[in-house]
């Protein structure tokens, strides 16, 4: 079953604000998260396993999928991991739902590449707040090439090419997959090559200000950032006790 009869009265919606999945197997909180979304302008569609999340995430390609832990068959890691996994889906920004408090269910989370996390029981503001700050750092780094003639930015050091405005990033002519923080902390760094920023200053860049994101968060997906840019991950370089630099240049 993708969907759910409503157990609350409709939105009355003129206007939507982007396309978000849920996947949520317990059906009150899947309403309770559909409700919340619709109110606030999104289309949301539901489903309630991981196998047709990633049916539909590869064929409808939503613009933020909301994401629990525990799901019956193929769970929520797996299928974030499979999304991260495929070119086509690995952009698609994830926040994770977690019944679990304990910091190893997240860091497994954030290590396969999701955007943002929250812990049951949750605030739907709580919640709201995460997924509009995930989408409007999307939105910022995935416009239109050109706006009236404008040149395309584009970041390079050596073979590595960042395009923000594409959300690109290539290595050698080799596409790079990259999950929506990622590729917006490397844009951040790379922007300002020899500039250290502080882990508090990439948190509120990459998430916006009240996102209650662990220094530990930044930590592990500056670890995928490396793995996945090979060589080159060797360019981010980590200032003890202040945060992490991109060097101006390579030994």
């Amino acid at each position: 079953m993708t969907t759910m009869t409503s157990r609350m009265k409709e939105p009355d919606l003129e206007n939507t604000t982007g396309r978000v999945l849920i996947v949520e197997d317990e059906p009150d909180q899947q309403e309770l998260l559909r409700f919340n979304l619709s109110r606030e302008g999104y289309q949301v569609s539901c489903v309630d396993n991981g196998r047709q999340a990633l049916e539909m995430i590869r064929h409808q390609q939503p613009d933020l999928v909301v994401l629990d832990l525990m799901l019956p068959g193929i769970d929520g890691l797996e299928v974030c991991k499979q999304l991260r996994r495929e070119t086509s889906t690995a952009n698609v920004p994830i926040v994770m739902l977690t019944a679990k408090a304990e910091d190893s269910d997240v860091v497994a989370g954030l290590e396969l590449g999701a955007d943002d996390y929250v812990t049951k029981p949750y605030s739907p503001r709580v919640l709201l707040a995460r997924v509009r700050a995930v989408m409007r750092q999307r939105q910022r780094t995935s416009g239109a090439v050109t706006d009236g003639g404008n040149v395309e930015q584009v970041i390079r050091h050596k073979d590595l090419v960042i395009k923000p405005e594409r959300f690109e990033a290539t290595v050698a002519g080799k596409p790079v997959a990259l999950s929506g923080t990622e590729f917006r902390m490397l844009a951040l760094l790379a922007s300002r090559p020899g500039r250290v920023f502080t882990r508090a200053q990439m948190i509120k860049t990459v998430h916006g200000d009240n996102c209650a994101v662990t220094d530990r968060s930044v930590d592990v997906h500056i670890f995928w950032l490396r793995q996945k840019l090979g060589a080159r991950g060797r360019m981010i370089e980590a200032v003890r006790g202040v945060g992490y630099r991109f060097k101006e240049t390579e030994n």
